[in-house]
């Protein structure tokens, strides 16, 4: 299958590997250091969207942003223009649910078909192809698209219509980063109350209070390791989104909005671009506690 990808960043660049590793010829653009191995291994490098696009018979998006996404198809020799009819595109960023049906009602005027499939499970995940894979859109673009899915991820669900698989990622969202904020907050809690916050860990693991986000982003927080994985920007860019929905369906997500305003704080706190298990830090510095 020729294939577009464009976004080969920290996730989309093993997205990408496990294609070419399946036999299928990779159209990509913006190849960067970091990304040079793909052309080394078949890729083959376009200079804009629009020839990425012309060379696809499905193109896939993985993009920080909501604007990127709007960019890429729809700007300056933006890949909408070099689209055939008929293509399957795929969005596996994460972006706004709204305009994710904005954005596929314009390619199904050039008679594209459109879903979108954001993913949970971070860097891991995506070196591993065992990400989780939320999709919204038909039935008949999403069996078209479910090969492709499991050559990236292990738990693919289709939601619903066009927007849905964006809604399940800004859920997925709300409770990872509303987890991450409790786990910081219960481990800070036993470093000062005189607890070894490792041993607190390993007893609440075995209780009700597990969880993934405990087991994984609770060791980091302990071993002190803040490299991303998932970084923070891009978690409170995603609380914006759930926040900014909310808004327009009066539903109050207050602690949302609390843990929004903590990871604020850490990019204000220059921790923008670490993992988003780096937020005890900006507990840390609320409770004028140094750790590092």
């Amino acid at each position: 299958m020729k294939i577009g990808f464009i976004g080969l960043g920290v996730m989309g660049r093993p997205m990408a590997e496990h294609l070419i590793n399946a036999g299928h010829d990779l159209f990509v653009h913006r190849v960067k250091d970091a990304s040079q191995y793909l052309v080394t291994a078949g890729a083959k490098a376009m200079q804009t969207p629009y020839e990425v696009a012309q060379n696809a018979d499905v193109l896939i998006l993985m993009l920080p942003d909501t604007p990127d996404v709007e960019d890429v198809l729809f700007g300056e020799e933006g890949a909408a223009n070099g689209l055939k009819p008929g293509t399957l595109v795929i969005d596996m960023s994460s972006i706004s649910p709204l305009v994710t049906k904005e954005i596929a009602a314009r390619l199904e005027q050039a008679t594209c078909e459109f879903v979108d499939a954001p993913v949970s499970g971070g860097e891991v995940g995506a070196k591993n192809a065992s990400l989780t894979i939320m999709v919204g859109g038909s039935v008949a673009a999403f069996e078209r698209a479910l090969p492709l899915f499991n050559l990236m991820g292990k738990s693919i669900t289709h939601v619903g219509g066009v927007g849905d698989g964006q809604t399940a990622k800004v859920a997925n969202q709300i409770i990872v980063g509303l987890t991450i904020e409790a786990v910081a907050e219960a481990l800070l809690f036993a470093r000062q109350a005189g607890a070894d916050p490792a041993k607190v860990r390993a007893a609440l693991m075995g209780g009700f209070a597990g969880s993934r986000i405990l087991e994984l982003h609770g060791q980091r927080m302990i071993e002190r390791t803040f490299e991303p994985g998932f970084r923070i920007r891009l978690h409170r860019k995603d609380l914006a989104l759930a926040l900014d929905a909310a808004k327009r369906i009066s539903v109050a997500l207050p602690n949302t909005a609390a843990t929004a305003q903590l990871m604020n704080s850490a990019i204000a706190l220059g921790d923008g671009e670490k993992d988003h298990s780096g937020l005890t830090r900006t507990l840390e510095a609320y409770s004028g506690v140094v750790v590092d």
